[in-house]
């Protein structure tokens, strides 16, 4: 099939671009808002930037707390979700009132982070410290601004439990993170599923 997608015209019952960018990773971060107010909330449009430094970018539409809170107080982590923590995620993903802890109402713990003020979830297996660059709103091809925000960050620290550190190089299978797919669907990795290639050399 093809579609318009200005249009939107596709006559199924959900939008299916989701579904074929997919999976996708989650940026399940905490941001602390200028009056001390900790948000953590999943972000499936999230992704690592660039390196030499490290950016990490996450989408929010609309300007949910992360976003503001990220850019009110200059900093937030990226905590990694993982199949262990699914149902926990999911909670915090609830339109909680602005001040209700989504931490408290999916029952998790916090850790303190290194060198930034917001904390990290307890017992995920990595966590990357950011610090706020800049946010970006972009303008559709019609000229409208979008109610996209998307929240660039540097990473400053990395956390990384050591168990999943194997001959010096880290077991991501291992810790099972989750992506998100379409609809109501995730993935997840693991042993099994991991292959490896080898990048080309120019002849």
């Amino acid at each position: 099939m093809f579609y318009d997608a200005a249009r939107n015209d596709h006559g199924l019952p959900h939008n299916p671009v989701k579904a074929l960018v997919a999976p996708r990773p989650i940026g399940w971060v905490t941001a602390l808002s200028a009056r001390g107010e900790v948000n953590l909330s999943p972000y499936s449009f999230f992704n690592l930037m660039g390196e030499n430094p490290f950016l990490v970018a996450f989408s929010s539409t609309g300007k949910k707390d992360a976003a503001t809170f990220a850019e009110e107080t200059g900093e937030f982590v990226c905590n990694l979700a993982t199949f262990e923590m699914r149902e926990q995620m999911n909670r915090t993903s609830a339109p909680l009132p602005r001040g209700q802890s989504e931490i408290d109402y999916a029952g998790l713990a916090t850790e303190p982070s290194r060198l930034v003020k917001p904390p990290r979830v307890a017992g995920v297996p990595a966590a990357l410290e950011c610090r706020w660059l800049q946010t970006v709103q972009p303008h559709a091809l019609d000229g409208r601004l979008l109610e996209v925000h998307i929240v660039i960050g540097q990473v400053v620290g990395v956390h990384i439990e050591d168990r999943f550190i194997v001959d010096g190089l880290v077991d991501t299978a291992a810790m099972r993170p989750i992506m998100r797919g379409g609809y109501h669907d995730y993935f997840v990795a693991t042993p099994e599923t991991k292959f490896s290639l080898q990048r080309p050399t120019r002849v």
